[in-house]
């Protein structure tokens, strides 16, 4: 049968929660979305009727920035990616961009190539999100791999991750930068960056538009002059109506606090979730080696990744231990904001920023069969990706 009917959900629709409705899905689309006794009024013999008694059932979640998880690592390569894949949708997670670090020169074009092969196996790999080479700050990044910010390198990591679609990182204060964003295609992020103003405004302007793990690696530019706070990227960003940001919600990466700012500053579906997260999330906290094989730890479960004493940069960042599903009930916990915001900021929200919305990112007639069954707690009970229960 190719007819699904889920009956007696709380569903989340176009950022509202409907109460005992029930929704179908016919190959990978969602083609009804009604109260459940519509369905019961009709003849549904030829379905797979599934009775969620009461849970939620959401948009998939979609993860625009995330480096690994458990032991597994998208520098790893292509065999990592695919074993993502098809882990992370017992996070409600059906859709990502597994995040990759730039390369050493040597050897960049073989492993973006073998990169670009991977093929889904649970969550779809919607494409890959490049942070760097073309960022002024290295924050866990190695600064060797920075090296080479030519448009050449930038338009060859196109070539070999096509066909693949790529996103690009950029840190508005380097040089050719006027060159670089116009080749970069959509969206561009912002990270990395202690900007001017000036800088800034001028990045916007060429179309870089989305600022990723928002104030994490975005220090004050410049000294303070005594008795003025300086100004920057974040406030520019925050100040422009046509920006959007993403946060880290771990509690440490950055105080809640910050993302209440930026809900009072702009539309919700301008406000995204990520995890960032490196090797280890999803595992008990402990010791170990995640990015650049650097020596990492995680002080209790979902925190960040933090660098040990024989890392690089003992305590500095290195990504997080978060998963979708945990920021999800960390924007609950943090007192930010409500359930129907913390799934817009996971689903609706990061859809619009990858022009997506129309396919992916709510439950409505016409979209991805991508749907998340969530308990009363918000814990992922169950994941369909375009229609195909993979947890």
């Amino acid at each position: 049968m190719n007819k699904k009917i889920f009956l007696h959900a709380r569903v989340f629709s176009e950022g509202k929660i409907l109460d005992d409705y029930g929704i179908q899905v016919e190959q990978n689309k969602i083609t009804q979305v009604e109260p459940s006794d519509f369905f019961q009024k009709q003849d549904i013999t030829n379905a797979i009727v599934f009775d969620v008694a009461g849970d939620f059932l959401v948009p998939g979640f979609l993860d625009m920035h995330m480096h690994g998880i458990f032991d597994l690592l998208v520098d790893n390569g292509r065999e990592d990616i695919e074993k993502i894949s098809a882990v992370l949708p017992q996070f409600g997670v059906t859709g990502f961009f597994p995040t990759v670090l730039p390369h050493a020169p040597k050897g960049e074009k073989e492993f973006l190539q073998d990169l670009g092969k991977a093929r889904s196996t649970g969550a779809q790999i919607l494409g890959f999100f490049c942070e760097g080479p073309f960022i002024a700050r290295t924050g866990a990044i190695r600064p060797d791999a920075l090296a080479d910010k030519s448009v050449a390198r930038l338009e060859n990591m196109q070539s070999w991750l096509a066909p693949n679609r790529t996103i690009f990182a950029i840190s508005p204060e380097i040089e050719d930068m006027e060159a670089l964003i116009p080749k970069m295609g959509s969206p561009i992020f912002i990270t990395h960056t202690a900007a001017s103003v000036a800088q800034t405004e001028k990045a916007i302007e060429l179309g870089a538009r989305h600022a990723t793990h928002f104030y994490d690696v975005f220090p004050l530019p410049g000294d303070p002059n005594e008795g003025a706070r300086p100004v920057g990227a974040v406030e520019v960003i925050l100040a422009d109506s046509r920006t959007s940001v993403d946060f880290i919600l771990d509690g440490e990466h950055v105080e809640p606090v910050v993302l209440r700012m930026a809900m009072a500053c702009k539309p919700l579906t301008s406000i995204s979730l990520i995890s960032d997260s490196n090797v280890g999330a999803g595992f008990p906290p402990g010791t170990y080696h995640g990015i650049g094989s650097e020596e990492i730890s995680f002080a209790y479960e979902g925190a960040p990744a933090r660098g040990t004493e024989n890392s690089l940069h003992p305590g500095c960042l290195y990504g997080s231990g978060l998963t979708l599903d945990r920021a999800v009930r960390n924007v609950l916990k943090f007192k930010v904001g409500s359930i129907e915001d913390a799934l817009t900021m996971v689903s609706t929200s990061p859809a619009k920023v990858l022009g997506l919305i129309g396919n992916k990112g709510d439950i409505k007639v016409g979209f991805d069969a991508d749907i998340v069954r969530l308990s009363e707690e918000l814990e992922v009970k169950a994941t369909w990706v375009l229609g195909e229960k993979r947890y």
